[in-house]
């Protein structure tokens, strides 16, 4: 995804050194105002990268999501929706929902870590293609148990355990009829029609 104004110049040639942004960096600047809470950015491997607009279908199928994850998750967790997970020192995505090991501070003190994470899920649909090529396979090297993407496109939900170096070596897709049910939260089930409306 490029950012505005660029020319595409570096990506035709990858042998110019960047030098990428650290975690800690990409704090400082929201701090100092570099970047605000309407500059809609995540860290990827050191790199700011655009996040999609949100539209009314999308924005939907987060509330209903909402409710339904915090209705069966109850006390097993903590259902965190579009907050940060630092995933090193380069990477600190926003999900559109994390479900996290109960903490007593809420995750007040510090951004979860990956062995902290339960669940990510991420809602697609103009973001379909980011979410397949880079946070799956984000999301896997780092050892996140199980990843969704609510596919809007092709109403289903795709469903990926067991990661392995950078992918999930179990992956399904589950079909409206379908219950959704997290591997780390046995009886948190969700049928997928409830989601896509």
């Amino acid at each position: 995804m490029m950012a505005s104004g660029e020319t595409g110049l570096l990506t035709r040639n990858p042998w110019v050194v960047r030098r990428p942004l650290t975690v800690s960096e990409y704090h400082r600047m929201g701090e100092v105002g570099i970047l605000t809470e309407d500059d809609r950015v995540e860290l990827i491997e050191g790199e700011l990268v655009a996040m999609s607009p949100i539209g009314s279908e999308h924005a939907g199928t987060t509330n209903t999501l909402t409710r339904r994850l915090v209705q069966v998750v109850g006390d097993r967790g903590v259902v965190a929706v579009g907050n940060p997970v630092q995933l090193d020192d380069l990477s600190e995505p926003q999900p559109d929902f994390t479900v996290l090991k109960p903490r007593d501070d809420d995750y007040r003190r510090a951004t979860p870590r990956p062995d902290e994470v339960l669940l990510i899920v991420e809602v697609a649909d103009s973001s379909l293609a980011y979410d397949r090529n880079v946070k799956r396979s984000l999301y896997a090297r780092h050892g996140i148990p199980e990843f969704w993407i609510v596919n809007l496109i092709a109403g289903e939900v795709e469903v990926c355990r067991e990661p392995q170096g950078e992918q999930y070596t179990s992956a399904s897709c589950v079909g409206r009829e379908g219950m959704l049910e997290p591997k780390l939260l046995p009886g948190a089930t969700i049928p997928v029609a409830a989601l896509l409306g």
